[in-house]
């Protein structure tokens, strides 16, 4: 859901861009476009640490069982 929202943002942020590309609206516009943007990504990141620690925690609790060289690296985590 919060995925969701981040892409919302930035078609917000790219639709603004154009309004003030075109002399629609002003410069001000655009920044508050990309201060939500850039606010709603955060969040996002914010979730996704939150739940990457939960899963840490959980695994830890049930009595590990894994290494670290067990762990995926950057790629596979996209």
């Amino acid at each position: 859901m919060q995925n969701r929202a981040v892409e919302l943002a930035r078609q917000a942020e790219q639709l603004t861009l154009n309004s003030y590309k075109a002399g629609v609206v002003d410069y001000t516009s655009v920044v508050q476009a990309q201060a939500t943007a850039l606010s709603s990504e955060q969040s996002a990141l914010t979730i996704r640490q939150s739940r990457l620690i939960a899963s840490v925690s959980l695994i830890a609790a049930l009595g590990g069982g894994w290494t670290t060289a067990e762990l995926p690296g950057t790629k596979q985590l996209e």
